[in-house]
């Protein structure tokens, strides 16, 4: 194995060990920190957790632009139904098959640990001649980008920036959407169950998820709708009653497992098993390309384990014709670039309790504009529903600039490199990119990174030999700024 790859694939083992769920950087950021200082680098934290370590230009580089490269602490940790891991305390277990690198029964978290082992390994090696850097990691990136929200005026000091935040090698990111994260709040009233009722489980599992900006397009089903279906069919058959619902484990990524506990006379069942394998005939049919692994299960459960309440019958009406009625997945594709998703919304939880029904859902948009109009849009059906409607944050989507010195730089050292012209893209996806642009104005920006498959879901697994790739090129790019 070449020296540089193992050295990183080192460095992403140890970060890797550590947990770092959004909210729970402390640890690795410490880490990071005490990296730094035992090569006697000048590292600084801010308020928010964000790290920066700054390293002086070698010799001849003095003045060159100042370069920052930059990537998140935190992961989305999702993991399979039968895991036991923990991701407050268990490291994550890296599998390696052939030239692919896994977990176990995890996300990898290469979405963005490796990039922030790439930038570590540049950093550690003494014969890379350079400009002045700047590392930059910043927290939360996954749960609303609010370590970039956090970033003050004189936190870095480059005036070139380089995400390396992207999943595809070879492909240069340039600009990426906007994103809102609304919350539905409504509150239900519920009865006694009838008496001969019984208590059963609704289970839809099986699917693939996934990042919701970057998957969105992929055809992948969503739990929480296909949940919302199957009980639809259900209720036109007979009697029914609804205990609970919950799918869905957060905004950004597209739910694979969703559940809902529901109760009728058991003399329904056999019929009611009969409608649910109807039902998963024709959601697989639906599905047929992206889902080969959907399930949909109707069985027993233990009465005693729920308390014998269930949501009145108009309330459940108004939650099945809400969940119905919302925009999921694809809503437009962009008329400027092809194949680009303009606009998206991932109907991404669902929480019914004896005393409301939760509801988040995270939209993108490249449009400001069609963003401000899926939220009226969502605000209109859940007023409607007689729910509440919160924002819970926002951020711009970053606009593009193909005038870019960086860009023209980037292109040609790809294409002296590896002798053919790298691709540039806008991606569907949210970047930090965005709001530090707005922070910090002036900064040249791109995004990178090696070949990341199925993000935010347990399939997540990195292309090793793209890594080799990413770093050859930063390499050969930071050598392209010294003296000519």
């Amino acid at each position: 194995m070449d020296k540089n790859l193992r050295e990183i694939l080192e460095i992403f083992e140890s970060i890797s060990a550590i947990p770092r769920c959004s909210g729970n950087e402390k640890n690795i950021a410490s880490w990071i920190e005490a990296w730094a200082e035992r090569r006697r680098l000048n590292v600084i934290s801010d308020p928010a957790g964000n790290v920066v370590i700054k390293i002086p230009a070698t010799k001849g580089f003095e003045s060159a632009p100042g370069i920052v490269f930059q990537g998140h602490l935190d992961m989305v940790c999702e993991k399979i139904r039968d895991s036991a891991h923990d991701f407050s305390k268990d490291p994550i277990r890296l599998i390696q098959d052939g030239d692919w690198l896994t977990a176990d029964g995890t996300t990898l978290g290469a979405d963005n640990g490796i990039g922030i082992a790439l930038c570590l390994s540049l950093a550690d090696d003494g014969s890379l001649p350079h400009p002045p850097l700047e590392l930059l990691f910043t927290v939360e990136e996954e749960t609303g980008l609010t370590g970039a929200e956090s970033l003050q005026p004189g936190f870095i000091d480059g005036n070139v920036f380089i995400n390396i935040d992207s999943e595809e090698e070879g492909i240069f990111t340039v600009g990426s959407a906007g994103g809102r994260t609304l919350s539905i709040d409504r509150p239900v009233s519920t009865g006694l169950l009838p008496e001969a009722f019984r208590v059963y489980r609704l289970q839809v599992h099986g699917l693939r998820g996934g990042h919701s900006g970057v998957d969105i397009d992929k055809r992948r089903g969503n739990a929480n709708k296909i949940l919302a279906g199957a009980l639809n069919a259900l209720r036109v058959t007979a009697d029914l009653s609804l205990l609970s619902m919950t799918g869905g484990t957060r905004s950004n990524a597209i739910p694979r497992d969703a559940e809902a506990v529901i109760a009728f006379d058991p003399a329904r069942l056999q019929a009611f098993q009969t409608v649910i394998s109807d039902f998963e005939r024709t959601v697989r049919r639906e599905y047929a390309l992206a889902e080969s692994s959907l399930s949909i299960a109707l069985s027993e459960a233990a009465s005693e384990d729920f308390p014998g309440l269930a949501l009145s019958p108009k309330d459940f009406d108004t939650v099945l014709r809400l969940l119905s009625a919302f925009p999921d997945g694809v809503v437009e594709m962009s008329s400027d670039i092809e194949g680009l998703v303009e606009t998206s919304n991932n109907l991404a939880t669902v929480t019914l309790t004896e005393k409301s029904v939760s509801i988040l859902c995270f939209m993108r948009s490249s449009v400001m504009a069609k963003l401000d109009a899926l939220t009226s849009e969502i605000e209109k059906l859940s007023v409607q529903a007689g729910g509440s409607v919160r924002n819970d944050g926002e951020f711009p989507p970053w606009e593009p600039n193909m005038r870019s010195p960086l860009l023209a730089k980037c292109r040609q050292v790809y294409s002296d490199l590896y002798g053919a012209p790298p691709q540039v893209s806008v991606i569907h996806a949210g970047l930090e990119c965005g709001i530090i642009g707005s922070r910090y104005p002036g900064l040249d920006m791109i995004s990178l990174g090696p070949d990341i498959e199925n993000p935010h879901s347990p399939d997540e697994r990195l292309f090793i030999p793209s890594v080799v790739k990413i770093r050859e090129f930063l390499v050969a790019l930071l050598g392209a700024y010294g003296p000519m």
